[in-house]
């Protein structure tokens, strides 16, 4: 623009509309992941749903992905809600700490390692068939996050303890089984104890159906990117503000519409243990709650 056209252009309307634009209300940015599917209670506090696990997406090997994260409010009344970068092999600031407290040999630095210990969370692509309180939901692809509690009942399915019992590819379009899931409040938790997998059956009898629903799949490699994991000094950042309030900055991640449940209980497996030593049944909802409180 030449300063001629400045001097004969006025920019007070421009100008005035611009604060108005930035005075208006300003709408709510929903952080919720439509592509998560997860059961709804019914009055009676039961939940039931019959799901699929479905394949690995074209060049992926594994049909979930799993992640580790961290859960937890500091002294300073902040929460730490962070994925770990132990999930992808790296060295992780909250982990390393956790081993300090450990080491020290004192049973409350013990119990604060317990309650900061980091916790699992598996992805996977399934279909609805069934979904008595969301309809809509039926004959649909999503992915669903899950504890270790329903993995292991996935690892039962694939090696069964007992010689009666055949091995089944849960994931499989044609020799798989569909899933029931019970869902029960048990002292506050959803627990699945009851949830069990259905006998062995195609899931369409036809083939163009199944290729279908496989091109609409989620890829899973999302999870394990490095977009997926703050820096090692972030990390250390964000935890040194939650122990010690010296540092100011924001919190995490998805605001979801989950259920209240009661606050998490501590156990007394060792710090940062292998899965298979943990109680990680109720993490999936344990950290719905952690995200609630974070973003309320």
């Amino acid at each position: 623009m030449s300063l001629d056209s400045l001097k004969k252009s006025s920019s007070l309307d421009k100008l005035l509309s611009a604060v108005k634009e930035d005075s208006a209300p300003q709408e709510k940015k929903s952080y919720k992941d439509d592509r998560l599917w997860k059961p709804e209670m019914d009055k009676s506090g039961n939940g039931y749903a019959v799901i699929r696990f479905l394949p690995a997406v074209d060049g992926e090997d594994l049909p979930w992905a799993k992640v580790w994260n961290h859960a937890f409010q500091g002294p300073t009344g902040q929460w730490y809600i962070e994925n770990s970068l132990t999930t992808i092999g790296q060295k992780d600031p909250v982990s390393e700490h956790n081993t300090r407290l450990w080491n020290t040999g004192l049973e409350s630095d013990k119990e604060l390692a317990r309650k900061q210990k980091r916790k699992l969370q598996y992805f996977a692509n399934i279909y609805v068939v069934s979904d008595s309180k969301h309809p809509e939901n039926e004959g649909k692809v999503f992915l669903y996050r899950f504890g270790k509690k329903i993995f292991d009942k996935i690892m039962e399915a694939m090696q069964p303890a007992f010689e009666d019992e055949e091995a089944i590819n849960p994931f499989d379009f044609w020799k798989g089984a569909n899933f029931k899931l019970k869902v029960r409040k048990v002292d506050g938790y959803w627990n699945y104890d009851k949830s069990e997998f259905d006998s062995v059956s195609a899931l369409f009898d036809n083939d163009a159906e199944i290729e279908t629903l496989w091109k609409m799949q989620y890829p899973l490699a999302e999870f394990s990117a490095d977009s997926n994991f703050k820096s090692y000094d972030e990390l250390k950042t964000r935890l040194d503000a939650v122990l010690s309030g010296t540092v100011s900055v924001g919190n995490v991640t998805d605001e979801l519409n989950d259920e209240p449940v009661a606050a998490p209980k501590v156990d007394t497996t060792p710090v940062e243990a292998s899965s298979s030593n943990s109680s990680e049944e109720n993490e999936e909802d344990t950290m719905a709650y952690f995200e609630k409180l974070a973003n309320a």
